[in-house]
Formats: C-alpha cells, sequence, structure tokens
C-alpha cells in the first residue's frame, strides 16, 4: 500500500475480507461502521488510488458499475449477465497466452485478465424470465 491512512487502510481490509466484489457504496457503508465521518467521496479518491498502486483491482459489470476486488493475484472472473454478480474463477491462469501474443504483437504484457460472462446459478433458475 502507498501512503498509509485509516480510510485505506480500512479499505483494503474489508476488501480483502469479502468473499464478493463489492461496489464503492457498499464498501462505504461498511468503512462508515468503523470510521462514522467518511464521505463517499473520500471512498472513491482511496479507492482510486489504491487501484493506481495495484493494491486493490476495479472490475465493471454488464451495467457498468464499479465492482472492486481485494484479491490482486491473478485470476479469472465469472460475471453474471443478468444480475452482475462477479465469482472469481478457481483456474490456473494460462501465462503462455502472455508471451504468446508478446512474441506475436512486439507488446511487452505483464498480464492478462479474462472475464466469462454468462448466468450464474441463481439467474439460470429464472433463465425463461430473460428475453
Amino acid at each position: 500500500m502507498s501512503k498509509r491512512s485509516k480510510q485505506r487502510e480500512a479499505i483494503v481490509r474489508i476488501l480483502k475480507e469479502t468473499n464478493f466484489h463489492p461496489s464503492a457504496e457498499w464498501i462505504h457503508e461498511q468503512v462508515k461502521k468503523e470510521i462514522p465521518d467518511i464521505g463517499l467521496a473520500t471512498v472513491y479518491r482511496n479507492l482510486r488510488l489504491l487501484k493506481k498502486s495495484g493494491d486493490i483491482l476495479e472490475m465493471h459489470t454488464t451495467t457498468d458499475t464499479a465492482r472492486f476486488d481485494g484479491c490482486t493475484a491473478n485470476h479469472y472472473h465469472f460475471c453474471c449477465d443478468r444480475c452482475g454478480k462477479i465469482l472469481d474463477l478457481d483456474e490456473p491462469v494460462d501465462t503462455s497466452i502472455d508471451s504468446r501474443i508478446a512474441r506475436k504483437t512486439g507488446l511487452k504484457i505483464n498480464r492478462h485478465s479474462i472475464i466469462f460472462n454468462g448466468l450464474c446459478p441463481d439467474c439460470q433458475q429464472h433463465s425463461d424470465d430473460i428475453p
């Protein structure tokens, strides 16, 4: 973590203790339990700084709502097209993709991210409701 602050430490801890990918608003509500006077703008500012420093990841759902992940190890995700839920996938990351694309393009690849899209088990049960 770059510059230490009580707010940043609380945000990172909450994200690392969370097994889903919350929105900034949800994170704000959790941090307020410890730091009652923290504003939403402060949470957004700290999330931007933590993302820039590589302490957290930011993803976007099909609704374009930013979601955050405290696990910065390279891993794959699944995003439900219906409810927007994001799940970590317990699947080994194929690092050979990095070198293959680097060879073909001349780019320097540091890492890649893949998000699989479809329907989560809950939404599959209601798939007849989807147009």
